[in-house]
């Protein structure tokens, strides 16, 4: 018989757990691979930052704008938008930018004085050679029509040649002291502009900063004529005859100069000095750029930007148009950047009928109409507006329902209607060809702005088209200016900083900057109405002092919610914000149907840090820096509100360092009910002994130490405030091992780590409106992590994300004859699904609003709430739950009566038990990332099956689940630029790469000195500034399909994939830029025009500046070489050359490996063959004594 020993039976357990332990990790199988994973910036929308440059192809069509920090952005006709940036050295502003007509080329100068040139026809633009210039600074270029030979202009007042095709420097060379006078003794200064004759190549104009002006003759190589302008000159313009050109200058005058010898110019004039009361000419600002273009019907076209009135009032911002002696002075909303006119005939020397003006400004892109009178501008199609008022939070998804996109365009349709101030010819930049190829899915992208609009944008097919647009400032009051905000959002109190949209059921929650939570619901038609608001303070216990000589201390036992009319909401709030009264229209789209407005101690406004909301359990809920708060939007009631400590019940394994803000005084507030009868309710205190307050404030104190990122270094200790940074409504298991009970839960992350649950008690459906809802607390952290939560997410049994619960959206309009509820949508994974639903008894609590809340409810207080774990909530009677509520240990949110639900029903969604206990389909996991963390929980079983932490010095900026084609992964933007994906559920490292500094996305933080404290190591981590980490959150997205965005600048938006697949078909979704197009003939000179002048005279540039000019000074540029234009367009760009070439090199590298296997095997014979000499010579020599040898 075996002995039994104590030994035996631990091995036998460890035996039995073990292979179940491998068993369990091994269940789900994972289908991602690191394969499956590239990292590809994609399409880039908006206008570019700080424009600095601006280009025109007049046959292509095509516009080229360069910003300050070097990247170069090519426009077309709608769908036609290629972006690209100059790496290394040249990652700087781009100065000059210029197009070889035509060609399929682009010249750029960088302010590192380098000039590039870009090939355009391919979908990628791609530098192809650069010079950079070491000696002098590079400050105007020059390039005519159908020349190769390239004119630069430098600071030390030479001008240079380039060769575009070879990029080589030519060795003729215009100096400085050459081109001025001889009797001239000072510097001229820079070169500010150049310009050859239309009519005689041979004559190049050049104009010098001092205001001298050179008419070279290239042949001669000398000057032909020089002038000298009163002022600095700013620009140049010949007229197409080229018998006189036109001069701008810093005095705001233009002046006339013929071709001939003169002192003067032939005519000057200031078009916007105003004659004063002595009779002088005011002084007026620079004319920065001046141009002349004619049309057949002898019309000329004076157009110069600046030249306004230097006094204060005065029009700024302004581009003119002088044609005949009408002025037209167009007034622009932003600063003039540059402009150019749009021809039909690209040669200078022929009318060239100019046709639009297009302008770049500081912030916009816009084109005026010539051919049209008042001069109009065109309508963009391009998304421009991105930034009309700054993005404060962005969101982006995918996969939405495919009536989501044509809903959202037909109401913003029908809300704004096209200005009649726009012209009606066709946008003329046209350049490109684009056929749309969008993904099978669709794509919104919601902005959240600071003047708190949002828009919808539809980014499908690489494009991104506005849909519509929905102004929250509609709802308020204009705030009073002499009102005194102490809260830091106060100048912009209507920003929005988060967004949540239910796509099924088309509800909208949307948080503002001073607390304000709207909810907004989509409607076909037009309706009018009143908000309803909910006035709801966070509070907690309130101590005046601990150790005074008071013997008694007051504090507020429940959370008062003020629910109101916007009639009443003037009368009542404290709050800045205030929504207006009366019935107010509402257009088609998302309709207001809830205001809530939100308020810390001492009546404060409140950040809200987190956004959710659940359309088949009808509750939405919000998080603020202080606690947390669910609205019932059925019945349109608070049901708690309640700070983060109450959240813990008797188990807060924080130690709180207690506070003394000021006592709150006795105030009668006002509640309503929806009976027509007003009650008015009083905050009922209660009066505790000493000894009793300091055995709460023991209960308080213990636990152990936790450190939380603090958003300022002066509260670094444990008094701020713990905030909700995370929510999510999921049907979950209630206790440990308990996985026969399926209940609606609210699962909550704060910011110091813990992660906590509410158990929700739903009604039968067809009671849901007058029936309570019943909010349990479970009291103590389910988890913990290090850091701020950022995300969770939830896992079936096969790895698979599951969606939440909705309740669909149905057409009011259709469905208000005959209205029958629906059951409640679900996109939850099929193998979560359970078979027998089982009511929850928990339903013997219950409080009222109205009397009962005051009397009964209230007597329990928040210390009585906290012990029971129990919140009930108020009926539309407000009589029957006063006295349970009281027993039960008090309500933690005493709220008002229900009022009368929205049109949508909502499904009472309650426990239920799942058969098949024993199957994996009873398996849930929980995916919870922080700062520091990422844990994958199982939830029934209440243990950590995965995990994964970083490094002291780096942390998480945005974390989120996302879904591929192959199963589910974990998407993290890290600190130190990295982006890094994980499998899941083992957490395993499938991507990470070098992406995107964070350094790049501080234009959004308020830190001018940094994104990270100067203070590294507080408590063993690295202490973050919280507002600099948290904006920056809001603006990078993460979605499904393996997409995401974020803002690349104030106005541009950057979408990214990390999905090998979407790269692999991303070319396909862009536009071409170069087209086939003729090239309008050159004018000949004919035999009249060549016998008495005025034809074109040619010159053959190739024998001026070629090999017969001689060798150019090494030093004065470097060239970095590269293919010439004819080796770049030969080379293939389609997949099939790429696989012959690689085929190609696959050939030669098997040659090469032929030829070393030969040479190794050349090397073993040799090798050999000395083997066998030394032995040879080791016989020769062996018997042999040494002086034998």
């Amino acid at each position: 018989m075996k002995k039994f020993t104590f030994k035996g039976v631990l091995d036998g357990f460890r035996q039995s757990v073990q292979p179940q332990a491998t068993r369990q990790e091994q269940e789900i199988q994972e289908q991602l691979k690191a394969d499956h994973f590239t990292l590809k910036k994609t399409f880039r929308h908006g206008f570019p930052y700080s424009p600095t440059s601006f280009a025109f192809d007049p046959v292509q069509k095509l516009l080229a704008i360069g910003d300050k920090s070097g990247y170069i952005r090519l426009l077309g006709r709608p769908g036609v938008d290629a972006h690209a940036k100059h790496e290394g050295e040249s990652e700087c502003a781009v100065l000059f930018a210029q197009f070889l007509v035509n060609e399929g080329a682009l010249v750029t100068v960088t302010a590192d004085d380098t000039i590039h040139l870009w090939n355009i026809r391919q979908k990628t633009p791609r530098i192809v050679q650069s010079l950079k210039f070491q000696r002098e600074r590079v400050t105007c270029i020059h390039l005519p029509v159908g020349s190769k030979w390239l004119y630069v202009g430098t600071e030390k007042g030479n001008i240079h040649v380039v060769q575009i095709d070879t990029f080589a420097l030519s060795g003729y060379i215009i100096n400085w002291n050459k081109a001025i006078e001889v009797v001239r003794t000072s510097h001229p200064g820079a070169v500010i502009a150049l310009c050859d004759n239309p009519l005689d190549a041979n004559k190049l104009l050049i104009a010098f900063e001092c205001g001298l002006l050179v008419l070279w003759d290239l042949k001669a190589k000398c000057a032909e004529l020089r002038w000298q302008a009163a002022e600095a000159v700013k620009s140049l313009a010949w007229h197409y005859e080229g018998k006189y050109f036109v001069s701008s200058h810093t005095d705001g005058s233009i002046c006339s100069w013929p071709t001939k010898p003169q002192a003067k110019p032939q005519s000057q004039v200031c078009p916007h000095a105003k004659i004063n009361k002595d009779g002088n000419a005011e002084k007026c600002k620079p004319i920065y750029k001046v141009d002349l273009k004619s049309s057949v019907t002898g019309e000329t076209f004076t157009i110069f930007s600046g030249g306004m009135p230097s006094e204060k009032g005065s029009k700024s911002n302004c581009i003119t148009v002088m044609v005949g002696k009408a002025t037209t002075v167009l007034e622009m909303e932003h600063a003039v950047c540059d402009f150019i006119t749009l021809c039909e005939n690209p040669w200078p020397c022929e009318t060239q009928e100019p046709y639009a003006i297009a302008v770049l400004l500081q912030y916009d892109l816009v084109l005026i109409d010539l051919l049209t009178p008042g001069f109009p501008c065109f309508e963009s199609p391009y998304p421009m507006d991105l930034h009309e008022s700054p993005v404060t939070c962005c969101t982006y998804l995918t996969d939405c329902p495919s009536d989501l996109v044509p809903a959202f365009y037909s109401v913003g349709r029908t809300t704004t209607s096209k200005k009649s101030c726009f012209s009606e010819r066709e946008w003329p930049i046209s350049g490109g060809e684009w056929s749309p190829a969008s993904c099978s899915y669709s794509e919104i992208v919601i902005t959240g702005h600071q003047d708190g609009s949002l828009k919808f944008w539809d980014s499908g097919a690489g494009t991104l088209q506005i849909l519509y647009k929905l102004k929250t400032a509609k709802m308020f009051e204009k705030p009073r200016s002499h009102v005194a905000h102490s809260h830091p959002e106060s100048d912009n109190p209507l920003a929005v900083h988060l967004i949540f949209l239910c796509s099924e059921s088309r509800r909208l929650c949307v948080a503002g900057a001073m607390g304000q939570v709207m909810l907004f619901k989509f409607r076909k038609v037009e309706s009018t109405s009143e908000v309803l608001v909910l006035e709801i303070p966070i509070l907690y216990e309130n101590f005046d002092d601990i150790y005074g000589t008071s013997p008694e201390c007051d504090f507020l036992t429940g959370h008062q919610v003020q629910k109101t009319e916007s009639s009443e909401s003037d009368k009542t709030t404290e709050c800045s914000l205030k929504v207006r009264f009366g019935a107010q229209r509402k257009p088609p789209g998302f309709q207001s149907q809830l205001v809530c407005l939100t308020t810390g101690p001492n009546r404060r406004n409140v950040q809200v840090t987190s956004l959710c909301i659940s359309s088949s359990y009808g509750l939405m809920a919000y998080g603020t820096e202080y606690g947390l708060v669910i609205i019932d939007i059925i019945q349109k009631i608070c049901l708690l509100s309640v700070a983060c400590p109450d959240l813990y019940g008797a188990h807060d394994p924080y130690s709180r360092t207690p506070k003394s803000p000021k006592r709150i005084e006795n105030k009668e507030e006002q509640s309503r009910s929806p009976s027509s009868d007003q009650k008015n309710v009083l905050s009922n205190k209660k009066r505790v002994k000493k000894t009793d307050l300091l055995q709460i404030l023991k209960n308080k104190l213990d636990g152990t130490f936790s450190r939380s990122r603090s958003s300022s270094m002066s509260s670094i200790d444990m008094s701020s405030s713990e905030s909700v940074t995370c929510l999510a409504f999921i049907e979950s298991y209630a206790k440990r091992n308990d996985i026969l009970t399926l209940v609606p839960t609210l699962w909550i992350g704060t910011s110091f780590g813990s992660i906590l649950t509410l158990f929700i008690t739903m009604p039968e459906r067809d009671v849901r409106k007058s029936q309570p809802v019943l909010i349990t607390i479970n009291g103590g952290p389910v988890v913990r992590l290090k850091g701020s939560i950022t995300s969770m997410s939830f896992l079936d049994s096969y790895g698979s994300i599951i969606p939440y619960t909705f309740e669909t959206w149905r057409d009011e309009k259709r469905d208000n004859k005959d209205r029958t509820p629906t059951k409640s949508s679900s996109r939850t994974s099929p193998t979560f699904t359970p078979t027998t639903a089982n009511t929850i008894s928990n339903t013997s609590v219950a409080g009222g609003m109205a009397g009962g809340a005051a009397a009964g409810g209230a007597a329990g207080g928040a210390a009585g709430g906290a012990a029971s774990g129990t919140i009930a909530v108020g009926t539309p009677s407000g009589t029957a739950g006063g006295a349970a509520g009281g027993a039960a240990g008090g309500s933690g949110a005493a709220t008002g009566g229900g009022m009368s639900s929205s049109s949508a029903s909502s499904s009472g969604i309650s426990g239920s038990v799942s058969t098949g206990l024993e199957t994996l389909t009873d398996r849930q996991y929980i995916v919870i990332a922080s700062e520091k963390q990422t844990k994958v929980f199982d939830v029934a079983n209440q243990c950590c099956i995965n995990r994964i932490q970083l490094s002291e010095m780096d942390f998480a900026v945005k974390a989120e689940t996302i879904t591929m084609k192959d199963g589910s992964c974990l998407a993290t933007y890290l600190s130190n630029g990295h982006l890094m994906v994980h499998s899941l559920p083992s957490l395993k490292l499938l991507l990470d790469t070098d992406f995107l500094p964070l350094m790049e996305l501080s234009f959004q933080t308020k830190c001018k000195q940094g994104i990270v404290d100067p203070m590294l190591s507080i408590w063993g981590q690295q202490i973050i500034v919280h507002e600099d980490t948290t904006q920056i959150s809001k603006i990078f997205c993460f979605s499904h399909k393996g997409h995401g965005l974020y803002m690349a600048s104030p106005t541009e938006i950057q979408k990214f994939t990390i999905s090998s697949e979407f790269c692999q078909f991303i070319l396909e979704m862009m536009g071409e830029l170069y087209t086939v197009h003729e090239m309008p003939e050159q004018p000949k000179e004919g035999f009249f025009k060549g016998l008495f002048g005025g034809g074109a005279k040619l010159l053959d540039r190739e024998e001026l500046f070629g090999e017969q000019s001689g060798k150019a000074n090494r030093s004065v540029a470097r060239h970095i070489p590269g293919p010439t234009l004819d080796q770049l367009g030969q080379r293939a760009s389609t997949a099939a050359s790429e696989i012959s070439r690689a085929h190609q090199l696959a050939m030669e590298r098997g040659d090469k490996l032929n030829l070393l296997e030969e040479r190794a095997e050349r090397m073993a014979n040799t090798a050999q063959d000395f083997s066998g000499t030394a032995h040879q010579l080791m016989l020769k020599y062996k018997d042999k004594k040494w002086y034998q040898l």
